[in-house]
């Protein structure tokens, strides 16, 4: 397959759109948005998604062009700046539907009563000096004109300047958070339109499904060529933001097409489970790990995990999310338990314990094991990606023959993606380690979903 060239007018726009600031949404206001799906609302997401996708995507296609000390210009994240390049071509050259003057009217003008949306807080996660306020709080203020689609000079509308260099949008809630009424009676276009985008957003998420190992494998490519043993601080503070930016796409993506794909469920909202059952994703996770520990280490009974979890204990999240980071945690305790134990001692296997509770703002899960403790010199570097005790060749060709899917494998990106996919809501992730007896690792999860996405 030919490779994607970047064009000097496609630099051209990808800049002018990188000036422009991302707009992070809460789960709050996705569900409440997404509650009861027309082709009106999904039409209405369409817009939102077709000036925000190239925004984020543009915003990363610039930091890939500009890391330093020549690892720009290695060969797989070359790869990974051309799928984000083509992906924003594609979204902003797709044809918009033409709709007639009335049903224009209706999408541009508010609702009489407009649903109050309450308004995304900052993300805890984010240094406060980031924190912008609440959406909209700094922002220009609409005048309900906004139609979502640029206004033919690749501006998007509600676009206003301010100070020189400095761009406004209109804030989230009078753009996406605006539902238009639900008893219009939309024409084929509309139906058309939302369906030909949605085959457009699978299609993206695809180019970029390998986009996590590609990158990891652009990163040893220059490990290589600078010789250096660990990645600096500012490697490791752009790969938080590039993966956490990828978070926020594919949950932007994969939620719109749910909404256009999946038959209505009473539990869900697109991927958003209104009430997601604590106790089953947890003990679906135990599961799963402790057969691929098994598998992995040919054991007749891997070391026994003890769940203490309210049955009844539901909110709001994305269950995928959950259980990667329940999946990555668990196999790390069951991993140290039988390399501290040893395979031939299944009966002496010490249990590890996972803790649920509820708290008035976060639920709070401990997972606890004995498998011997990190020295606490090595502390800092667990949140560094790609540092395993695998040589830089033995990692290559993990990479390369499993997509990160061999099930024990210590890709070094565990424990660093679990934290950014628990921080990506406004929860965390903290490790405390007895060297010596055993580690406890603490996930937060902001139970109120007001939470916007941590976007830089």
């Amino acid at each position: 397959m030919s490779r994607f060239k970047i064009s000097a007018a496609l630099w051209d726009k990808i800049h002018h759109f990188a000036s422009f600031p991302q707009t992070g949404v809460s789960l709050q206001q996705m569900v409440l948005f997404g509650q009861h799906p027309t082709q009106g609302t999904l039409l209405k997401a369409s817009q939102f998604l077709s000036e925000e996708l190239p925004i984020r995507l543009s915003h990363r296609v610039v930091e890939l062009e500009s890391l330093p000390d020549g690892l720009s210009k290695m060969p797989s994240i070359n790869k990974v700046k051309e799928w984000y390049a083509q992906s924003f071509e594609e979204l902003v050259t797709f044809p918009r539907p033409r709709l007639k003057p009335e049903i224009e009217e209706i999408l541009r003008t508010q609702a009489s009563q407009p649903t109050q949306f309450p308004s995304a807080t900052p993300n805890p996660s984010l240094d406060p000096l980031m924190h912008e306020g609440p959406v909209g709080s700094n922002l220009v203020t609409g005048s309900g004109n906004y139609n979502g689609y640029g206004n033919g000079n690749g501006v998007p509308v509600g676009a206003a300047m301010a100070l020189p260099g400095t761009r406004l949008r209109i804030p989230i809630e009078r753009r996406y958070f605006s539902p238009p009424p639900a008893n219009i009676v939309y024409p084929p276009e509309v139906h058309d339109y939302n369906d030909r985008f949605t085959n457009l957003l699978q299609n993206i998420k695809k180019r970029h499904d390998p986009t996590v190992t590609t990158v990891a494998q652009g990163v040893l490519e220059w490990k290589k060529r600078q010789g250096h043993g660990r990645i600096g601080q500012n490697i490791q503070e752009w790969l938080d933001r590039f993966y956490m930016s990828r978070i926020g796409i594919r949950f932007l993506i994969g939620q719109h097409v749910a909404l256009n794909t999946l038959q209505p469920h009473p539990d869900y909202v697109g991927i958003i489970c209104t009430r997601a059952n604590v106790h089953d994703i947890c003990h679906e996770a135990i599961e799963n790990a402790r057969y691929v520990c098994e598998e992995h280490y040919s054991l007749f009974r891997g070391p026994p995990i003890q769940l203490l979890c309210p049955k009844d204990l539901t909110f709001a999240y994305v269950p995928g999310h959950l259980s990667h980071i329940l999946f990555e945690l668990l196999k790390n305790s069951l991993r140290a338990v039988v390399e501290r134990y040893g395979v031939d001692n299944e009966d002496s296997f010490p249990p590890i314990k996972v803790v649920v509770v509820e708290g008035s703002e976060d639920i709070t899960i401990k997972i606890s094991d004995e498998g011997g403790g990190i020295p606490r010199s090595a502390i800092p570097m667990i949140w560094t990606y790609l540092y395993t005790t695998m040589s830089d060749e033995g990692l290559e060709a993990n990479i390369e023959s499993s997509d990160f899917k061999a099930p024990m494998a210590g890709f070094g990106y565990g424990l660093p993606l679990s934290r950014l996919y628990a921080r990506f809501f406004g929860g965390d992730l903290r490790l405390i380690s007895m060297d010596g007896y055993g580690t406890d690792v603490y996930i937060s999860l902001n139970k109120l979903s007001s939470s916007r996405e941590p976007l830089q």
